[in-house]
């Protein structure tokens, strides 16, 4: 992975199938046949063998799945070493806050002995508001059955309907007034995850929570 990311700094090209070692003799060669990476995405040559397009995907995405951790773990950082001036920091590096805050969030729940090389950030993600304990057996799980985050949210999501079998005391939310925009953003979200928006909602309560309370 990492020198895939070195390819793509000084060839932009992903190179799949070739040897560190070719570097050079290929440096002066056609481009034909290879994927060039650019700024902007992809130039893909007109015939590309399945065996090369599948592998060229998977190093997209280990670069892509990597680059959450490292960007939270980066944001990380700056809170704890320049709580004063780690937002300067974010608005010159051209970045989203609210897309870092989240990377930050799973990111500060899982250091780097407990993540999981063979799960993707986005597994860490859906059981990062759990208890640690909790969060690594589910994890555990995911890696031994070979789940796909989607696969993970529904054994979460059945999990959590059958501890609610059993009668539980229920309280009234405050009502509270929004605009309809802010509704709007949120149902938004919560379509992106493929997650109904009343436990979208809820499941983003928990996490707020259990980040206030440090859990």
């Amino acid at each position: 992975m990492q020198q895939i990311a070195k390819y793509h700094q000084r060839d932009s090209h992903l190179a799949v199938g070739h040897r560190p070692g070719d570097a050079a003799a290929r440096r002066g060669s056609n481009d034909q046949g290879r994927i060039l990476t650019t700024r902007v995405g992809l130039k893909i040559p007109a015939i590309l063998s399945y065996d090369r397009w599948e592998k060229a995907g998977l190093h997209i995405f280990q670069i892509a799945d990597s680059s959450a951790w490292c960007l939270g773990d980066w944001l990380v950082y700056g809170q704890e070493r320049y709580s004063d001036r780690y937002r300067t920091g974010v608005q010159a590096a051209g970045l989203d806050y609210q897309t870092l805050r989240n990377y930050a969030w799973v990111a500060r729940h899982f250091e780097l002995g407990r993540r999981r090389e063979n799960l993707s950030f986005g597994h860490h993600a859906e059981v990062a508001s759990l208890p640690p304990g909790q969060a690594d057996t589910w994890l555990d799980r995911a890696e031994e059955q070979g789940w796909s985050r989607n696969r993970l949210r529904l054994q979460l999501r059945e999990s959590r309907q059958g501890s609610r079998a059993a009668p539980l005391a229920q309280v009234g939310l405050p009502r509270i007034s929004v605009s309809v925009d802010r509704v709007d953003r949120w149902r938004e979200a919560a379509a992106k995850v493929e997650g109904n928006f009343e436990e979208w909602i809820l499941v983003a309560l928990d996490r707020a929570a259990a980040h206030a309370l440090g859990d």
